[in-house]
């Protein structure tokens, strides 16, 4: 599953809409590509009518995960990062009611929600997350497009017609990566820690200002999902009728403390009483806000997917209000490149969907890359680190997707402040442990992750045909 190309930190942490990377964000972004391959082509202006083919995991979980919703969106035009997602209701409320979609803000074109995207129960050969585009234009000639969501937001056509100019910048890196053994070489000989030799490699792609600048955006958004998390109450959407437990959890632990912008409560935060139990549950209560603004279409940075965006964030920011109160920027951005390079590990190892993968995937992943993050930052060797991210996954290994009603909540939401404990305690084993005789090394769990995954059955793997999903029915809900 080895997989050579050249993956930066802003490839595993990208600002998105919610609530799933690979079926809300991977379909947006497709549906953009697809926009962009009949320009080329000199098609968009001939298209007279669309039609979308959702296949497999997309197929079968797509209407919790709003999969309709964000290719639609993406048909019309609307950008995951910058859209603003007050609007998105109304927006498919009028496709809905006029039958029409305004495509790429440029044609009007005649649409039906319920027949013109179908979902379809059937697997494509080359990944279980497959969308086909299909378009008739004016001379009655039809064409079509496929893609596959391959998790984390990440989209690829079947034949990867980019993996060329993909090796190409994999070869410009001044230290390409493909496993945690030739990372740890490459930290050895240079003398360099994780985040140094990272910051090396970013370089080959962008100047300083250009990875602060990208770098800052990312953790304004991660704070941003905690802090409106922490400050929303009521019942998520989707009929699961799941109640928003950051918020009465927040008000608890913050008690008097003032404060009037993320940055303030950050340090509103740090003047509160904590002891092991306060801190179990600010962690919870970090993990928790970010999936539930997740869950409820909001704007969340995939770490490495959507569905696992709250463990990341909840351990960085469990550094700047528990165990750092002098922390700043510069802290995140190590973490954050420490993360990222963890996380492309594991997607060139083995992978980061679900729909291949099941959770461990997800959460397991998530859970390695701020084990490791966290690591650094409290001092620990590249071998220190390596290790945290090890026993991080380690511990997730088997653990599968089995979403209720194929919504992100239920155990989704919940399993994000599990990997984000987990992280912790990893980073702490792995701080008072020799690493260099560590027992299992990450290539290892990597590769016994890819076989797990390969291993497990198909219902377990985000379809919502098993576990928890047929265990649990919306009437228990």
């Amino acid at each position: 599953m080895f997989n050579m190309e050249c993956i930066s930190v802003f490839d595993m942490l990208k600002v998105g809409v919610g609530p799933s990377s690979s079926h809300t964000l991977g379909p947006w972004r497709a549906a953009q590509r697809w926009i962009l391959e009949l320009k080329a082509k000199h098609l968009f202006n001939q298209v007279e009518k669309i039609h979308i083919d959702l296949y497999g995991s997309l197929s079968l979980t797509g209407k919790g995960h709003a999969t309709d919703v964000a290719t639609l969106l993406g048909l019309c035009g609307h950008d995951p990062v910058t859209m603003d997602i007050s609007i998105i209701d109304e927006e498919i409320l009028a496709i809905k009611e006029h039958k029409i979609i305004h495509f790429n803000k440029e044609l009007d074109i005649p649409f039906n929600f319920e027949t013109d995207i179908k979902f379809n129960r059937k697997f494509l050969d080359f990944h279980p997350n497959g969308i086909i585009f299909r378009a008739t234009l004016k001379n009655g000639k039809k064409c079509s497009s496929s893609f596959f969501s391959i998790g984390g937001g990440f989209v690829v056509k079947k034949t990867r017609k980019n993996a060329k100019k993909k090796q190409d910048k994999f070869d410009e890196f001044p230290f390409p990566v493909e496993s945690a053994n030739q990372l740890l070489a490459y930290c050895k000989a240079e003398d360099m820690s994780i985040s140094q030799l990272v910051l090396q490699n970013e370089r080959s792609l962008r100047n300083d200002e250009q990875i602060d600048a990208g770098l800052q955006q990312i953790w304004n958004t991660m704070l941003e999902s905690m802090y409106i998390g922490c400050h929303t109450e009521g019942i998520l959407p989707g009929g699961l009728s799941v109640k928003r437990r950051a918020f009465e959890m927040h008000q608890r632990l913050i008690g008097e403390e003032q404060y009037d912008s993320p940055k303030s409560w950050i340090t509103a935060i740090r003047n509160t009483e904590v002891k092991f139990r306060q801190i179990l549950k600010w962690v919870s209560c970090f993990a928790l806000s970010v999936n539930e603004v997740n869950a409820s279409l909001g704007r969340v940075v995939t770490a490495p997917t959507n569905g696992s965006a709250g463990t990341v964030p909840a351990v960085m920011m469990y550094y700047m209000v528990i165990e750092n109160h002098k922390a700043t920027f510069e802290d995140m951005k190590r973490f954050m490149l420490v993360a990222g390079e963890i996380g492309s590990l594991f997607k060139k190892g083995a992978t980061i969907s679900a729909a291949m993968g099941g959770c461990q995937a997800e959460i397991g992943v998530s859970s390695a890359m701020a084990a490791g993050g966290l690591t650094e930052l409290l001092g620990g060797t590249p071998e220190q680190v390596l290790m945290a991210s090890e026993i991080a996954m380690e511990h997730h290994l088997g653990l599968t997707c089995d979403p209720i009603a194929g919504l992100v909540q239920v155990p989704c939401i919940e399993r994000n402040a599990m990997g984000a404990i987990k992280a912790i305690n990893a980073a702490e084993i792995a701080l008072e442990s020799d690493a260099t005789k560590a027992k299992v090394p990450l290539d290892k769990v990597i590769a016994t992750m890819w076989d797990t995954a390969k291993d497990m059955n198909s219902k377990y793997k985000e379809t919502s045909e098993g576990g928890l999903a047929v265990k649990v029915n919306l009437s228990d809900c």
